[in-house]
């Protein structure tokens, strides 16, 4: 098999090292190159490599994109990974581990559109692309090799060429025959990356790769299976089927499919949103919860907003809470009638973070809706419940007004103040106004 240049995407010499017409080390070169048809691209540092293309100045500085002291790090470009940055680590580690670092906020509706031109050029190879992130999605090729007179492997690397070319930013691509061996493919050679792991190695490539490389494999059943003397993807393999079910039951099945390279999951088009949710930091720690419930209304009625706009509603409610050791407590409350009315998202919200505070102060709250289904199913109401019908006039009407002129325009009380934590004597006084809280508050 030839290779092919990833820079000037010209056919070498078979056995060649470099590019014989633009010197590239770059080449694409595999036994089953030509076979394989399911790919996971990635944008490479994502954030923070939009910002660098539309700042030269930031090109050679460490960069960190995040929200504050107080907040973790969103993405964090490669000159910061040096240093030990990561994603999801707290701003004050990162910003100790690369105290030169340039902090910025997220500008999330740049990287959407910047995301959807990603995603324009992907659509442009095959209608085939699951979305897994704003920054990254599935592809599968199958049968493209027509259209676009080259395998899927040579018509990847002419796409990222081209999202370099035209976006100005750089991805990564892992190409394999199953979905979780192209995403593992895709992180082995950041940033501009382009690895193939096919059939015949899959099973020995995983091997000696630990257990929590496979999907689903996180903290709890690493342990659990370490308890078995299982720390690698080998082990599971050889491990006593019996033993494997009673430490993590039906799971075990998939897992040992995964440990021999199998994933016959489809490379689905339209993914189906499994909750709403929005969740904001605080900038000092909140215990008491009079100061909690105001910030709890006003995340439900992001919540209830975006399930309006997405035509969903939700059958469970999900509360939750992160410590200031960054320990995170998650309640919830299933068996609902379907809503998408912020004060029935709030009714179950407001008990289990009743119940959640017990003097531990949080750094950070978030409610969601799950078990959703199509909104024509919420909110109907019935002779033993006939206020729900109100509820949800009352809430169209205030809709109406904040369409017309702004979120802002009218609020509940409830946003503003709180009641005084219940107790056995008479109510203090009112507490104040939840904090200023900086906004993280990722789409369900």
């Amino acid at each position: 098999m030839r290779p092919v240049c990833r820079d000037c995407l010209g056919t070498q010499e078979a056995g060649s090292r470099r590019c014989g017409a633009c010197g590239s080390p770059r080449l694409l070169a595999h036994p089953e190159r030509d076979r394989l048809t399911i790919a996971h691209v990635d944008c490479d540092a994502f954030y923070a490599a939009v910002e660098k293309r539309d700042d030269p100045s930031l090109r050679d500085r460490p960069l960190i994109i995040g929200g504050g002291r107080r907040g973790v790090v969103s993405t964090a470009c490669y000159i910061a990974r040096i240093s030990g940055v990561r994603s999801a680590m707290p701003m004050f580690q990162a910003l100790k581990a690369c105290p030169d670092a340039v902090v910025l906020r997220p500008d999330m509706e740049k990287y959407a559109r910047v995301g959807r031109e990603v995603r324009a050029l992907m659509l442009a190879l095959t209608p085939a692309v699951e979305p897994v992130s704003i920054d990254e999605a599935f592809l599968d090729l199958s049968g493209t090799e027509r259209l676009h007179g080259t395998s899927p492997a040579v018509t990847l690397a002419r796409f990222a060429a081209r999202v370099e070319r035209e976006v100005g930013i750089t991805v990564s691509i892992g190409l394999s025959d199953a979905k979780f061996l192209a995403k593992i493919a895709s992180d082995l050679d950041k940033p501009r990356g382009f690895s193939i792991l096919g059939r015949a190695e899959a099973a020995e490539f995983l091997a000696d790769r630990p257990v929590t490389i496979l999907p689903g494999i996180g903290r709890s059943a690493a342990a659990r299976l370490a308890d078995l003397g299982i720390t690698r993807v080998g082990d599971l393999t050889r491990a006593d089927p019996r033993r494997l079910y009673g430490a993590i039951g039906r799971d075990a099945e998939r897992l040992l499919k995964l440990a021999r390279g199998e994933d016959a999951r489809p490379v689905r088009s339209h993914r189906e949103a499994k909750s709403v949710s929005a969740e904001t930091t605080f900038q000092a720690d909140i215990a008491a919860f009079a100061e909690l419930r105001p910030i709890l209304w006003r995340l439900c009625e992001k919540v209830s907003a975006r399930l309006k706009r997405s035509g969903l509603a939700g059958a469970s409610v999900t509360l939750k809470l992160k410590d200031r050791s960054f320990a995170l407590r998650t309640r919830t409350r299933g068996g609902l009638p379907p809503t998408q009315l912020a004060a029935r998202l709030f009714s179950a919200g407001e008990a289990l973070l009743r119940d959640s505070c017990d003097g531990t102060p949080f750094r950070l709250i978030g409610i969601g809706a799950g078990d959703l289904c199509e909104a024509a199913h919420a909110d109907r109401g019935d002779l033993v419940d006939a206020s729900v019908r109100d509820t949800a006039r009352r809430e169209a009407a205030l809709d109406r007004v904040r369409e017309k002129f702004g979120a802002g325009a009218i609020q509940r009380g409830i946003a503003f103040t709180a009641p005084p934590r219940p107790e056995p004597a008479a109510a203090g006084p009112l507490a104040r106004p939840g904090r200023g809280a900086q906004a993280r508050e990722p789409a369900g």
